[in-house]
């Protein structure tokens, strides 16, 4: 069973395609994170977590529910991750965390698609993204095989410790906040940031979003603002706002 965790698309794309590839059910993990829901699932298939890289590791709040649920059946899994350049040494984390749930970790796959954290970098306009997401295809493909082969399906060698451990600690204790985040007056009340957040952080008061302490970073609420009318602080103004075009 393919399980996929999505801020703004690209892992939702990456998910699909192996389902395409594979014939295998793909579910979409945004209700139960945002609910809390970790009742047992069940797959006699590997399963295969399709995610985005946060500091270099799988998110925080996909690594809570994994190690929370309970997964019957098949006792592999392995990782497809997305990401703008690299995920460093998420293997040591990801392979620890399966470990702990005495299920047999089968690597983690690198898939390296547009950037979307605007709250730092810069993302590609569309016909740039669309050109990223082409070259893609034959990664997507190699990954495939190997998930229907019930293979191992590393495709880079662990590297960034020290992104991956220092840096993520950081990330999460000193960036990952929402007080930055800001609505402007073209704001239309649309309810499409607090219907996006995938914990259930953002409520609209008065018309307009409020963030509440319980942020993840993914970006969804500012790259899915139609208005454009959400930054984060002067960090994102001016950026292109991506959302998979595909």
């Amino acid at each position: 069973m393919i399980l996929y965790y999505t801020g703004t698309g690209n892992s939702e794309y990456v998910a699909r395609k192996i389902g395409e590839k594979t014939g295998d059910t793909v579910l979409n993990l945004f209700d139960r994170i945002r609910n809390k829901d970790c009742s047992p699932i069940v797959s006699d298939k590997m399963w295969v977590i399709v995610c985005p890289t946060y500091a270099w590791r799988i998110p925080k709040v996909l690594h809570d529910f994994i190690e929370n649920t309970e997964f019957s059946g098949s006792r592999d899994i392995c990782f497809v991750m997305t990401c703008g350049d690299g995920i460093g040494n998420a293997h040591k984390y990801s392979k620890k965390l399966c470990e702990n749930k005495n299920l047999n970790y089968k690597g983690s796959a690198r898939v390296v698609m547009p950037e979307n954290y605007i709250a730092l970098y810069n993302a590609p306009d569309i016909q740039k993204a669309k050109e990223i997401i082409e070259k893609t295809e034959p990664v997507i493909d190699r990954i495939a095989n190997k998930i229907l082969a019930e293979e191992d399906v590393s495709n880079i060698a662990p590297s960034q410790s020290f992104y991956s451990d220092v840096v993520n600690r950081i990330f999460y204790s000193f960036i990952v906040k929402d007080k930055k985040f800001t609505v402007n007056d073209s704001c239309i009340g649309c309810k499409l940031c607090e219907k996006n957040c995938p914990t259930g952080n953002i409520i609209i008061k008065d018309g307009k979003p409020t963030w509440n302490g319980d942020c993840t970073h993914c970006m969804a609420c500012i790259c899915s603002c139609p208005k454009e009318a959400i930054d984060y602080g002067k960090k994102s103004k001016g950026r292109v706002r991506y959302t998979c075009p595909k």
